[in-house]
């Protein structure tokens, strides 16, 4: 199958102090995130032709490697999720609001100010992190933070998952996750009252939860403990994941978390041509939903050793192989949901990114 390139977008920060660039996706939105050293930059990628995306920038409050960040859809502010805080900012640099938790160096028991009182610390420099994702409607944050809470009354150092007012900050549910988290991400659901999140533990595991607000009460449900959540389909109604051992691609009703149909690596995908066949064959952590019903998932991390990486377009009402993905030129890395039947990839070089779609979509 041979995919339309919807556009190219050269990274807008150098990639010797940025992270690769990234999508951001919600209904009818898709934000091109580069995360640098001292900013954000967000590029709405809908709002205008390719070449002529708008640009915002947003001051970082600390340094990126002590913490992840997103923007709101409408990119009014960049939410970060740093080593004691959870913030809220403007492009101005003006800070809208600030939740202040639990440090994420599990050494360490003060309740952090400022990120002043830590940054020479080389034990922070290596805490841990949670994440932060906003709602489908921008109206929510959800964010995995380290208890306890600045105006908690006991000094309790739990894994918290909050729901959170992106107007103002404001805690409006709160549930303990029962992890002891090294990372984690969020995987959005278009309905902006449910979330998907995924808890890396190092070597104990991988807990996945759904979280589903209903205006009064989060409550999160276990999906497995030890599964990577990968994307939501444009309905909501299927989940896709995969183990940790990467072996199968696992297609979940997202309402109670079953498991409907698993499509195995092995004995599915052909080695790679240039492999002797011997070779373990497995998924990436990351897919993309094309339509309601097919997925574009890769192969990229175990066949990059050959120096050429291969997509794959997957059939999940039979959970099948359709065949291989031709793109007009190499790419590298895995293929990223961009949302819209779109997915991504970034350049090897990391300085530009490119938009896909089925060619036979619209």
């Amino acid at each position: 199958m041979a995919p339309r390139l919807v556009s190219t977008v050269a990274a807008p920060l150098d990639r010797a102090s940025a992270d690769a660039p990234q999508v951001l996706y919600w209904p009818g939105r898709r934000v091109l995130v580069q995360r640098g050293d001292t900013e954000v930059v967000a590029l709405d990628l809908d709002g205008a032709g390719a070449g002529e995306a708008t640009e915002v920038r947003f001051p970082a409050p600390w340094p990126r490697d002590f913490g992840t960040v997103t923007v709101s859809p409408d990119r009014d502010v960049a939410v970060f999720a740093g080593v004691h805080a959870v913030r809220s900012v403007e492009a101005s640099g003006a800070t809208r609001w600030e939740v202040r938790h639990g440090c994420w160096d599990g050494s360490c028991p003060v309740l952090h100010t400022s990120f002043a009182e830590y940054a020479d610390d080389s034990g922070h420099f290596y805490a841990d992190m949670g994440s932060i994702a906003v709602s489908a409607d921008g109206k929510l944050v959800w964010a995995h933070v380290r208890g306890p809470l600045s105006d908690d009354e006991a000094a309790d150092y739990e894994e918290l998952w909050l729901v959170l007012d992106a107007a103002d900050g404001r805690v409006l549910g709160r549930v303990d996750t029962g992890t002891v988290a090294s990372g984690s991400f969020h995987t959005p659901h278009p309905d902006p009252a449910q979330m998907g999140l995924s808890i890396g533990e190092g070597e104990e595991g991988s807990p996945s939860l759904w979280g589903r607000w209903d205006g009064q009460r989060l409550n999160a449900e276990q999906i497995d403990i030890e599964t990577i959540l990968l994307t939501v389909n444009p309905s909501g109604r299927n989940l896709l994941s995969v183990p940790l051992d990467q072996g199968s691609l696992d297609l979940h009703q997202v309402e109670g978390g079953a498991v409907l149909r698993t499509l195995d690596a092995q004995g599915t995908v052909p080695p790679h041509p240039r492999s002797t066949g011997e070779d373990r064959l497995y998924w990436d952590f990351e897919a993309a939903f094309a339509d309601e019903d097919t997925v574009v998932a890769g192969t990229a991390e175990c066949d990059k050793q050959y120096g050429t990486v291969r997509h794959w377009l997957v059939d999940v009402r039979r959970m099948s192989l359709r065949g291989e993905i031709t793109y007009p030129f190499p790419v590298s890395g895995p293929a990223r949901s961009a949302g819209n039947g779109t997915w991504y990839t970034v350049s090897e070089d990391r300085t530009s990114l490119h938009l896909w779609q089925r060619a036979d979509e619209d």
